[in-house]
């Protein structure tokens, strides 16, 4: 294997299950193509065939930012190949122009051993290549089989194209075990069964070769174990898979071969079986990274945030959250678990003054707080990081600058008299861009044109920064690498010993385990139990799926 600019070649039967397969000849159902003609048959692939993918000297430049410098890349066919990097090293902006969503400055792509220009998505289509992004491109008013159509409609006569569609979709479903009812209207289904859908529409374009952005950033571990049985499924039909993720652990279960990126540069590819956890996390960060959480027992004192028989329910009238009871105390990290959807999001968006509860009573530092909006909890000593930065934590068209004190902008350190001041906001910003080490360090550029870590860390140092009693955050690593998620703990540890209430939701069981001082968990909406970071995971795997009970919540 030849790296340090050069192609890093990858033999064609990199996993057993993937030996002796091949690519079939791109192309597929498309705008008034076939859609009951079954694939051609898979091609017998020798050793000396070609990659299925190919990148050579790959350059791109924004601006002064170097994202990708001189990348070589070899991705063997019938293989699922793992590409990570810390945030900001330049994964997502090789893979938009592999799949045409950026031109690159210099370099060649090849496609089975030809070169071919992608210009857009669409002739990356043309060309067998499929795209999961991290934040799915489906609209949630359309029924699955009207997203999975669009833009392939199949014709003039649309009730034709219609039932042509359905029938491929139904094949696509039974040869892949992608089980979703084409008639379910988008915004009405699961993350996990979005997804799926996008993978849907891949695969109904002909993608022979499918790319994946941080599939597993918004999955529950379990919608995380079904999408790598599909990528399995997948990979023994003879697609080729490319996973972009920043789970060292995903990386090493599901993975032929991994390349590490950083800063721009490829500086490492790997057999997966050839190498460790270990290897990798310091070929990302160029440094030995701590992997497990380093603190010592928490040292708990007075009630700090207080939630009493609080019922909270939804848009619709659900009971989301169903008389629940909890406290935390200055001094200790309170974990809440459990499997997404069971009322996690809504307490802690009542907590934060976003959901008005139907019941109940919320205490900051012994006083009632019902009824107070945001800005006055944040004036009390409140913090939240939302689940969503998206939706909920920035303004994406924002200057990071402007993001970086949302919030707290009438605060009077970013003002003079009336106005905000720039100076101000943005000596603020770089000083929190270096602390953080938010990349690309620059406080005028657009918070959407970051990447998705970087902004989860615009948005934890907006919040940590301003010293509260209470901190409330939801999913703090939710699509960050492992070097930030390092310094994410190691930050919120740190709040913790100086005797900040610290209440801590996450979908990821290890973080929860690592982090928390008491582990509360949630199912239906109710706390139905407490257990401490030490006790199996099974056992809270089984009180998460509402079959048994733990210790009992308690104060």
């Amino acid at each position: 294997m030849r790296q340090g600019g050069r192609v890093a070649r990858v033999n064609a039967a990199t996993g057993a299950s993937a030996a002796g397969r091949g690519l079939r000849p791109a192309g597929g159902p498309g705008p008034g193509g076939d859609f009951s003609r079954r694939p051609e048959p898979i091609l017998t692939q020798t050793a000396a065939a070609p990659p299925a993918i190919e990148l050579v000297g790959i350059d791109k430049s924004f601006g002064q930012v170097h994202a990708n410098r001189d990348i070589n890349l070899a991705v063997a066919a019938g293989s699922i190949h793992g590409i990570i990097g810390e945030n900001g090293a330049g994964k997502s902006t090789l893979m938009s122009i592999l799949y045409g969503f950026y031109q690159a400055d210099r370099g060649d792509i090849l496609i089975g051993g030809q070169k071919t220009v992608i210009r857009d998505s669409a002739a990356a289509i043309a060309a067998g290549i499929g795209m999961v992004h991290q934040h799915f491109m489906l609209v949630e008013n359309f029924t699955v089989l009207e997203n999975v159509m669009l833009g392939a409609e199949g014709g003039a006569t649309l009730a034709r194209g219609t039932a042509a569609a359905r029938e491929e979709l139904k094949r696509i479903e039974r040869e892949y075990g992608l089980d979703v009812d084409p008639d379910a209207v988008i915004e009405e289904l699961p993350v996990g069964r979005q997804q799926r859908v996008e993978i849907l529409k891949a695969l109904f374009r002909g993608a022979e070769i499918l790319i994946l952005d941080e599939p597993t950033g918004v999955l529950t571990p379990a919608e995380a174990d079904h999408l790598f049985r599909i990528l399995k499924v997948l990979k023994e039909q003879g697609k080729t898979v490319i996973l972009i993720t920043h789970k060292l652990r995903e990386i090493m279960a599901i993975t032929d071969t991994v390349s590490v990126m950083r800063r721009g540069e490829l500086v490492a590819t790997r057999r997966t079986a050839e190498t460790t956890v270990e290897e990798l996390a310091e070929l990302m960060v160029g440094r030995r990274v701590l992997l497990r959480v380093d603190k010592g027992p928490a040292a708990p004192r007075e009630v700090r945030l207080g939630v009493e028989n609080l019922t909270v329910r939804d848009g619709r009238g659900v009971t989301m959250v169903d008389d629940v009871s909890f406290a935390v105390r200055a001094g200790e990290i309170v974990g809440i678990a459990g499997v997404a959807g069971n009322g996690q999001s809504e307490l802690l968006e009542a907590i934060a003054g976003i959901r008005r509860p139907a019941s109940g009573t919320i205490t900051l530092g012994g006083k009632s707080v019902g009824g107070l909006d945001p800005a006055a909890l944040r004036r009390r000593g409140l913090a939240h990081v939302p689940e969503d930065r998206h939706h909920m934590g920035l303004v994406l068209p924002f200057e990071e600058n402007e993001n970086a004190i949302l919030g707290y902008h009438g605060a009077p350190e970013y003002c003079r008299g009336p106005f905000l001041s720039l100076d101000a906001m943005r000596r603020d910003a770089k000083a929190k861009i270096e602390k953080y080490d938010i990349r690309p360090p620059n406080c005028r550029l657009r918070t959407a044109n970051f990447s998705g870590g970087n902004q989860q860390k615009i948005v934890l140092a907006r919040e940590i920064e301003r010293d509260p009693d209470v901190l409330i955050i939801g999913q703090p690593t939710r699509g960050v690498d492992i070097g930030a998620i390092e310094f994410i703990h190691r930050r919120i540890v740190e709040m913790r010993d100086a005797g900040k209430a610290i209440l801590l939701v996450s979908v990821e069981l290890d973080e929860i385990r690592a982090l928390a001082d008491r582990i509360l968990v949630m199912f239906a909406g109710r706390v139905v139990g407490e257990e401490r970071p030490d006790c199996g995971e099974q056992t809270l795997g089984m009180m998460m799926a509402g079959v048994s009970g733990g210790q009992g919540a308690s104060a």
